[in-house]
């Protein structure tokens, strides 16, 4: 696939930080839901997942390390150049899924077994929600069906964005 070469203003949401794609940009990717890239912001590299923007788009996450890279400052327009990648990383488990993992075997050797980015949706479908308690039985039914052999979460939208710190009914914030 050729790379995607476009500008962006780096913006901050919360605590975010992060590039928002062009809807033209987006439609040459692979996929609607999450994508993992690799590229460069100016003269500096990354490689990263691409979380939906729940309106048909993509947007970037940029950690401080890469903030301090490009000498981020918001309301700046950057040049980014990325391409799809493929080896997906492995996500960092949330310390309360871990702990239900660890104590259902069944459920742990099947995540053991399924793909790095079928483990990212269970994670984007654990964490989708601001409700504890929501969070919680989320935990339980995704233990459950990994016991009986579910691979991945059913009924999940993967075009929606699942950071709700930074969106609403799946849709992210508009910079403020």
């Amino acid at each position: 696939m050729s790379r995607i070469h476009f500008e962006s203003n780096l913006e901050k949401i919360d605590s975010l930080y992060l590039f928002r794609f062009p809807k033209s940009a987006s439609a040459t990717l692979p996929s609607r839901g999450m994508v993992l890239v690799e590229g460069n912001i100016n003269d500096s590299h990354f490689r990263s997942v691409l979380e939906p923007d729940g309106k048909g788009s993509h947007w970037l996450a940029v950690d401080k390390g890469l903030l301090d890279a490009i000498h981020g400052k918001v309301g700046d327009a950057y040049v980014l150049d990325v391409a799809p990648a493929e080896d997906w990383p492995e996500p960092t488990i949330p310390s309360d899924l871990l702990a239900a993992l660890t104590t259902a075997t069944n459920a742990h050797t099947l995540w053991k077994n399924i793909t790095p980015m079928a483990r990212w949706d269970w994670i984007r479908w654990i964490r989708s929600t601001k409700q504890p308690e929501t969070r919680k039985r989320r935990i339980e039914v995704a233990i459950s069906k990994l016991k009986a052999g579910t691979r991945r979460p059913c009924c999940f939208n993967r075009t929606m964005c699942t950071v709700p710190d930074v969106s609403n009914n799946g849709v992210l914030f508009e910079a403020m």
